[in-house]
């Protein structure tokens, strides 16, 4: 690691690829307006689909991957698999970069952006 002015140290290259992982499943619409959605609760996946207006199937896939990825968990409840971000820093991420954003450009080209683009 590199030590630069100000203190602060060079990550590793694992660091580095990990992160760059994450943001790059992050990079869907579709799966980062689920990780929103999660973020202000836990949720089913009939209830996300509603939410972010995508099929079934599709938002069952994009929870596979983040799931897989350890960006979400989920628990069974029923019959149902709900769930939710167990990682408030995920959260953080998600809510300053996508609050960000819609402060820039403002709520009508913030919702413009559909999330059915991968």
């Amino acid at each position: 690691m590199v030590t630069l002015a100000g203190g602060f140290e060079d990550p590793s290259v694992e660091v580095l690829t990990e992160a760059a992982a994450t943001f790059g499943l992050l990079a869907s619409s579709a799966r980062l307006h689920i990780m929103w959605a999660l973020s202000q609760g836990e949720s089913d996946v009939t209830h996300l689909a509603d939410r972010v207006g995508g099929a079934l199937p599709a938002v069952s896939q994009h929870l596979a991957k983040l799931k897989l990825a350890g960006l979400v968990r989920s628990r069974r409840e029923g019959r149902r698999q709900i769930y939710y971000v167990d990682d408030p820093d995920i959260v953080t991420v998600v809510r300053v970069m996508v609050g960000q954003l819609t402060a820039r450009t403002g709520p009508a080209v913030a919702h413009s952006v559909g999330p059915r683009s991968s």
